[in-house]
């Protein structure tokens, strides 16, 4: 029998070359493994770090074919990859999360409808192909409502607030897709996410619930852990266990959430990949996100996710990467930058967790 852990030497394959990847990078080498970063962009942030690149479109099939060639087993740091390129790595070598848990997760209306199957709790919600039924699936849903591309949308792009005196027109351009979501308006205390591992045995691990507060529809902090009471945070790590489960899960996979004002938990998204509000499990717990996913992907046990004390972490966005010096002078800070270049309005160019503890 082929013995399904790989050892390290072994080169882990990424799809995608932003900070995700380099973290996951990072983290592989720091248990012996290679990696070979595979993107269409020019010198990407996880290209900085890793054994090897490959430039090239996701489309191209005999690029694809020479990374795998390369490479032992292959994930990926972002969902809107396109689902064909990633099948057809599949035919090749192993790829985890496997293609369905990625063609699930990248389209908001298969997300629904498959956590509706399996009895997960979300908000009210119909999907809308044509803008000439819009008005009678708004009706159905009710208002205040969201309107959002069913694919492509994150931080807050593609998406469109129906309010009561909201034109359905203006909404429909706004969204700017030919298929979209209409999801029930929450009225929420706080967002909340809660990440799950899931190892090539079917052993799960959890890591504690955490608060999540955005500005501008990006993230800007996480509190951890999230104010929860103890039934609360293990109601959570039980829906995002059977989630992992019901997918098939190998890998990691972030499970956000609404709390409601009366302690109810109502499933928003899935990413099955490190995660933002996950990143202060590298300076916090006794294995980050990174590392646990390339335990799983490998076919290691999985790591403790305990944590070793409270924190924030706070998203270092734009211009704010310049305080590098002022967070540097903060013994208890720990600061983590992303190589980009260029500081951009709302690019992501760094992040810095705050230990609490003693």
């Amino acid at each position: 029998m082929t013995d399904p852990i790989l050892a390290p030497s072994s080169t882990i394959g990424i799809l995608g070359g932003g900070q995700l990847g380099r973290m996951i990078a990072q983290a592989a080498a720091s248990l012996g493994y290679r990696t070979h970063i595979y993107a269409p962009e020019n010198d990407p942030p996880a290209a900085q770090v890793a054994s090897k690149t490959t430039t090239a479109a996701y489309e191209d099939r005999d690029a694809l074919a020479r990374f795998a060639a390369d490479c032992d087993v292959v994930t990926y740091e972002f969902e809107n990859i396109p689902v064909e390129p990633v099948s057809f790595l599949a035919e090749l070598l192993p790829v985890r999360p496997n293609p369905r848990v990625l063609r699930i997760t990248q389209d908001r209306l298969n997300e629904k409808d498959f956590l509706a199957r399996i009895g997960v709790p979300t908000t009210r919600y119909r999907g809308v192909s044509a803008f000439d039924r819009m008005a009678e699936v708004v009706a159905e849903v009710g208002r205040p409502s969201v309107l959002k591309s069913s694919r492509m949308g994150y931080d807050g792009k593609g998406q469109a607030k129906i309010l009561e005196d909201s034109d359905l027109a203006t909404a429909w351009r706004q969204m700017g897709a030919s298929v979209g979501i209409v999801e029930k308006f929450v009225d929420f205390a706080y967002e909340a996410s809660v990440i799950v591992a899931r190892g090539l045995d079917g052993g799960m691990s959890c890591y504690v619930p955490v608060q999540n507060r955005h500005e501008n529809h990006i993230l800007a902090e996480t509190i951890v852990p999230a104010p929860l009471p103890a039934d609360g945070a293990a109601k959570a790590q039980d829906l995002a266990r059977k989630i992992a489960e019901a997918i098939d899960l190998i890998g990691i996979l972030c499970v956000e959430l609404f709390v409601t004002a009366d302690g109810d938990l109502l499933v928003n998204e899935l990413a099955p990949r490190p995660h933002n509000s996950g990143h202060w499990t590298l300076d916090a717990c006794v294995t980050s996100q990174f590392e646990q996913l390339v335990r799983a992907i490998c076919g290691l046990p999985l790591g403790s996710t305990e944590r070793l004390t409270d924190c924030v972490m706070q998203n270092l966005i734009g211009d704010q990467v310049h305080q590098w010096r002022a967070i540097l002078a903060d013994p208890r800070a720990k600061l983590h930058l992303y190589g980009k270049a260029e500081a951009r309005p709302g690019r992501k160019m760094g992040h810095v967790t705050r230990l609490l503890g003693n």
